[in-house]
């Protein structure tokens, strides 16, 4: 490819630079509001999906065009009455932020000079929000990386030279709740100790992890001569927003000696909030935690925090010796020897820019107004009697399903899925089905800072419209 073909010229970059913004302009106008509807993808957008490799330059305002047609055809969580799911709501400067990392295409993989302080920065800067008390760790591609890399370090505290060795003989365990996120199970498999050997902790009618049968579960593995690798406790289950009891966890591990792991990749968040901050008591005590910043903290995917007490603990499960590494100018380790990856994008940009831009108070008021709309939905819920609540809010997922008026219970989860099916395709909101103790229910989730009220109100009228289809 000659240099001629291989870039733009200064006059075509500038307009396909306005143009674009106009796009994303326009994106970020038509998330002002809830739309009626989600739009079917087009023929033309089909046919244009299942053509051949380009063989010749297209226009590049015309393919541009065409990215925003496949875009607004796609779901996208960042609409206001999107319920389902926790998932990301596209803060506008984040958006600018990674269109700025991705020009500069920084590798925080080695030594990168100003882009390492500002991560350092914002590590800090997370762990002085949630109150976690430590500014060390490492920002990941999500919530699967960070718990793996954490109960990695845990393994190496608990079976040391196991990153070497492997587990030979040893057996070890993982402790979590039966409501813990896949990742631990994953990470359970990843690690060698396999996911057989993650035990499920029963949870009280909270869907809090039962801190007794935890205790009796430790002891248990003790006396089998099995090591316990960490206990992970949930702060903020993806079902329900359950919140472990962390404080009595905390002083668990540390009768055990056991690496007590926070998984708050959806909730932690909430424990910057006046509200919601006392669930979170224990955190300080915690070995490791995560925050997933593309959830409730509003920036786009993806960008997951890891927040670890002793940095130690990283370099034991990472650190290594490559002839192709030159040595960090510093004299310090490579942020490489504190992770998985080796490429590594500067995740920590688009989260930096939030909290500069818009302030650790205005973040907080985000959250606080969500919690506030699951509050307001778990009322307007309780005082409708076609409708059932599952249990209080304790953050900001809310469980409720839709009851048969001829009270037919068994038929009820069926209605209930169906009911959701209906609703995600007729486009007006969007809710999720939840299987919970066996049961169906719909489910709710609010971490989107532009929803609204209105939004919140918009639910139940939907949900008796559709059900009233369904016959």
């Amino acid at each position: 490819m000659s240099r001629g073909t291989a870039r733009l010229g200064l006059a075509d970059r500038e307009a396909v630079l306005d143009h674009a913004a106009e796009l994303i302009l326009a994106a970020w106008q038509s998330f002002d509001q809830a739309r009626p509807g989600q739009p079917a993808v087009d023929p033309a957008v089909r046919d244009l999906l299942l053509g051949p490799l380009p063989e010749h330059p297209s226009d590049p305002l015309e393919s541009l065009d065409d990215v925003a047609r496949v875009l607004d055809t796609s779901l996208a969580q960042s609409r206001p009455r999107f319920f389902a799911y926790v998932g990301s709501s596209g803060l506008e400067i984040g958006v600018l932020g990674d269109a700025l990392m991705a020009s500069y295409d920084v590798n925080v993989a080695l030594a990168a000079g100003g882009a390492d302080l500002l991560e350092r920065q914002v590590l800090a800067w997370v762990s002085e929000l949630v109150g976690f008390g430590s500014g060390h760790g490492i920002l990941t591609s999500g919530g699967m990386i960070a718990n793996l890399s954490a109960l990695a370090a845990a393994r190496e505290r608990a079976l040391p030279g196991a990153r070497v060795e492997g587990l030979g003989a040893r057996r070890a365990t993982l402790l979590c709740s039966s409501e813990a996120h896949g990742s631990v199970q994953r990470a359970a498999e990843i690690l060698g100790i396999g996911s057989a050997k993650v035990h499920a902790i029963p949870v009280d009618d909270r869907g809090c992890m039962d801190v007794a049968a935890c205790a009796a579960t430790l002891d248990a593995d003790r006396a089998a001569a099995s090591v316990p690798v960490a206990v992970v406790a949930t702060a903020g289950t993806t079902l329900t927003g359950a919140v472990d009891d962390i404080a009595a966890l905390a002083d668990l591990c540390a009768r055990h000696g056991v690496w007590l792991h926070v998984d708050g990749a959806y909730g932690l968040p909430a424990a910057s909030t006046a509200t919601a901050g006392p669930r979170f008591d224990g955190l300080a005590r915690a070995d490791s935690a995560t925050v997933d910043a593309h959830k409730w903290l509003f920036v786009p995917k993806a960008c997951s925090v890891l927040l670890v007490r002793d940095p130690a603990g990283l370099r034991s499960a990472f650190a290594h010796d490559g002839a192709y590494l030159q040595p960090n100018p510093d004299g310090g380790a490579h942020p490489v020897d504190s992770t998985l990856e080796y490429s590594r994008p500067l995740r920590a940009l688009k989260l930096w820019l939030a909290l500069r831009v818009h302030g650790a108070t205005a973040v907080r008021g985000a959250i606080e107004a969500n919690l506030a709309q699951a509050r307001l939905l778990a009322s307007i819920v309780g005082e409708n009697p076609a409708l059932e609540l599952l249990t209080e809010p304790q953050l900001s997922t809310v469980c409720f399903r839709h009851l048969l008026e001829d009270g037919d219970d068994p038929a009820t989860d069926d209605h209930n899925e169906r009911l959701a099916r209906a609703i995600q395709a007729g486009g007006e909101i969007y809710l999720a089905s939840a299987a919970i103790a066996g049961r169906t229910w719909l489910r709710a989730c609010f971490v989107n800072h532009r929803t609204t009220d209105d939004d919140v109100r918009a639910i139940a009228p939907v949900v008796a419209r559709t059900a009233a289809s369904l016959g």
